[in-house]
């Protein structure tokens, strides 16, 4: 692939669903802003709505947002044990989509992080250490114009 114009980004989350039967699949894209970054959910597979298109995350909130800080994947086995009714107002996405059990990996261009791919079920403690591992496994080291490890200098 070339470039993220010659990547269907809609038919590879799909395709990651189907396999691996995660009721929700999205990707969140940085989109260039005036004078900051944002992160909006571009692609959606298993959706409820579209609440999620209308979602906007700066640096550090959320789920893609976490990830984008960070640079690193993110796990949540069970949102009730880990996150708390009062804190879910801070993972939107989870909340718009009633998600239980989830996990984000950052999608690296260019040694920066420029999106986010979220995958996840509706039922607690579904999305294990070993299945997202089997995940990050299968998804390889790249993902479409993206990929998916931070390419660290010697």
């Amino acid at each position: 692939m070339t470039g993220q114009e010659d990547f269907d980004f809609q038919e590879e989350i799909e395709q990651l669903r189907e396999r691996f039967a995660f009721d929700f699949v999205a990707i969140a894209l940085v989109q260039p802003a005036e004078r900051r970054f944002e992160l909006k959910w571009t692609h959606a597979t298993g959706n409820r709505s579209n609440r999620y298109q209308r979602i906007v995350l700066q640096t550090g909130k959320g789920v893609a947002g976490h990830v984008f800080k960070t640079g690193k994947p993110f796990l949540v086995e069970d949102t009730d044990g880990v996150v708390g009714a009062n804190d879910m107002f801070n993972y939107p996405i989870v909340v718009a989509e009633g998600l239980k059990s989830f996990g984000a990996i950052p999608l690296y261009k260019y040694n920066r992080v420029k999106g986010v791919l979220l995958v996840g079920y509706r039922e607690g403690m579904k999305l294990t250490t070993e299945a997202f591992g089997e995940f990050q496994r299968v998804i390889g080291s790249e993902f479409g114009p993206f990929y998916c490890k931070e390419m660290v200098k010697d």
